[in-house]
C-alpha cells in the first residue's frame, strides 16, 4: 500500500487551527503507473474542491538511499503539484530540513517528534498518522515562514487563509 497524506490548516495572522487531515492510498493492485497518478489526482482535487484553500505548501523531494523510492515520492509529489496547479494555486516547496525546524525547532528531528509537535500545535486529541503529521507540518512551516517574511517586508505574505 502506497500512501500520500494531506493536511489543511487554516491560518490567521500567525494563528494556525486545524481542519482536516488523512490519506490517499494506492493499493498493490494499483500497479501501473497512470492508475496511482490518477488516484492522488482525483483525490487531492477533492480534497481542493472540498476545502477550497488558498495556497498548497509541499515538501521537495531529496535523494536518499532508495533511488526507487525517491523516485515513487517525485511522481506522487508531481500528482499533488499537478492538482493544486490546475486550480490556479500557488504552490510552495519546503525541505524536510526547513518544515522539521519550523515545527519541532531542530533540522534532524525524528517523524514522532514532529507527529507530537503537530498534535501540540494544532491542539489535536489524538497524535495524527505518519503521513497525516507530515502534511500539516508542510502547512504549518508556510504558515510560519510566509509569517516571518511578512515581518521583514518580503516574500509572500499571507495574512489569513487556507493551506493544504
Amino acid at each position: 500500500m502506497r500512501v500520500t497524506g494531506y493536511g489543511v490548516i487554516y491560518n490567521s495572522s500567525g494563528n494556525i487551527r486545524y481542519e482536516a487531515s488523512g490519506v490517499i492510498k494506492t493499493t498493490n493492485q494499483d500497479t501501473n503507473l497512470a492508475s496511482r497518478i490518477k488516484i492522488i489526482l482525483l483525490g487531492l482535487e477533492e480534497v481542493i474542491d472540498q476545502f477550497k484553500p488558498d495556497c498548497v505548501a509541499i515538501e521537495k523531494v531529496f535523494v536518499n538511499t532508495n533511488p526507487q523510492s525517491t523516485l515513487l515520492l517525485g511522481q506522487a509529489r508531481g500528482a499533488a503539484i499537478s492538482a493544486a496547479v490546475m486550480q490556479n494555486l500557488d504552490v510552495f516547496e519546503y525541505t524536510a530540513l526547513q518544515v522539521k525546524k519550523s515545527v519541532v525547532g531542530k533540522g534532524h528531528a525524528s517523524k514522532s517528534q514532529v507527529q507530537i509537535m503537530v498534535q501540540k500545535l494544532l491542539k489535536l486529541p489524538s497524535i495524527p498518522s505518519p503521513d497525516s503529521a507530515d502534511a500539516l507540518a508542510c502547512g504549518i512551516c508556510h504558515a510560519n515562514i510566509s509569517g516571518s517574511l511578512a515581518k521583514f517586508g518580503t516574500g509572500n505574505r499571507m495574512k489569513s487563509g487556507r493551506i493544504i
